[in-house]
């Protein structure tokens, strides 16, 4: 099984967003793919509730129920605000890569430069063994906070996978239990171009 872990210290950053549209893609690519709630507030799993038996499956992840299918396709990690210290290390021996969302505020560059700086210590990432990539959220056109975002996010010695802009697209296909790769594409064509660097970058490392 292929794993993703969805990750920043910092609350509010986009960590569910990001974690319910990989595995939307991955699910509409035909993968078998499961989803890891680990947030407090169980938004993914909110999500995922909503979603209709119609769509491409995803599947609640539960270390109670492991049986051999179990360990084939994606599992994809939307962990908790405040992620560090022993929990981070015992998350990162079960993954292959690491997406990191980053929100355009002062708050949210900080506190994700201090969590990857410590990622950056990990043996397993300086050995090549785990991927790390790091995305923009909500980065609303022609604005000082788009602006020192970038500016921040090209300063770092990590792969930039996406800058995904603020849209009402997210927030709506959300209510559905939908990601945007449940939509026609006609709806999503500009977010789609957005992601499909990210989308290679994962495919990549399959």
């Amino acid at each position: 099984m292929k794993t993703i872990l969805i990750a920043n210290p910092k609350g509010g950053s986009g960590k569910t967003t990001l974690a319910t549209n990989i595995a939307g893609y991955l699910a509409a690519a035909g993968q078998t793919v499961r989803l890891l709630d680990m947030d407090r507030q169980q938004s993914a799993s909110g999500w995922l509730a909503l979603r209709s038996e119609a769509l491409p499956p995803i599947t609640l992840f539960s270390d109670k129920v492991v049986t051999h299918a179990a360990h084939e396709g994606w599992l994809v990690i939307d962990s908790p605000a405040g992620l560090h210290g022993k929990n981070l290390e015992r998350a990162l021996k079960l993954v292959d890569r690491v997406v990191v969302p980053i929100a355009p505020s002062l708050f949210d560059m900080s506190a994700s430069k201090d969590f990857l700086d410590v990622l950056q210590t990990e043996k397993a990432i300086r050995k090549g063994r785990i991927f790390v990539g790091v995305v923009g959220m909500r980065m609303a056109p022609r604005t000082l906070a788009a602006a020192a975002l970038e500016q921040f996010l090209q300063e770092l010695d990590m792969p930039i996978l996406a800058y995904l802009r603020e849209a009402q697209l997210y927030v709506n296909a959300a209510f559905e239990g939908k990601s945007l790769f449940d939509l026609p594409p006609y709806l999503a064509e500009r977010e789609l171009e957005q992601w499909q660097y990210l989308l290679s970058w994962l495919d990549a490392k399959a």
